[in-house]
């Protein structure tokens, strides 16, 4: 299962969501953000990559539609609604981001 996680700087939130699941077996996971100046850009290809695309907050959401529509017709775009308001593996922020996401798929 390939999960991207979509923040607006992928300095925090997305990051974390990466390395959580990415220690997941048979999941790979990559974080991004809607920023041009993100530390990973959000791209058409990672959109493409992914089964399901998480983004943290529903502005979030808005963008990704709004630039990729076409490349969206069978993902699932899900958010989170998590703030910006977290640390980089702030506890807290694990704890939320493990309790949405298992809503939402299943992983082992």
């Amino acid at each position: 299962m390939k999960l991207l996680f979509v923040c607006s700087e992928n300095r925090l939130r997305s990051p974390t969501g990466e390395e959580i699941f990415s220690r997941y077996d048979g999941v790979e996971a990559i974080g991004c953000g809607t920023n041009a100046d993100a530390e990973t850009p959000l791209s058409g290809d990672l959109i493409e990559w992914a089964d399901v695309v998480f983004v943290m907050e529903k502005s979030h959401r808005n963008k990704v539609k709004k630039k990729y529509r076409d490349l969206l017709k069978n993902k699932r775009l899900i958010s989170l609604d998590i703030p910006d308001s977290y640390e980089r593996m702030d506890p807290n922020l694990i704890r939320l981001l493990e309790s949405r996401v298992s809503k939402h798929v299943r992983i082992r």
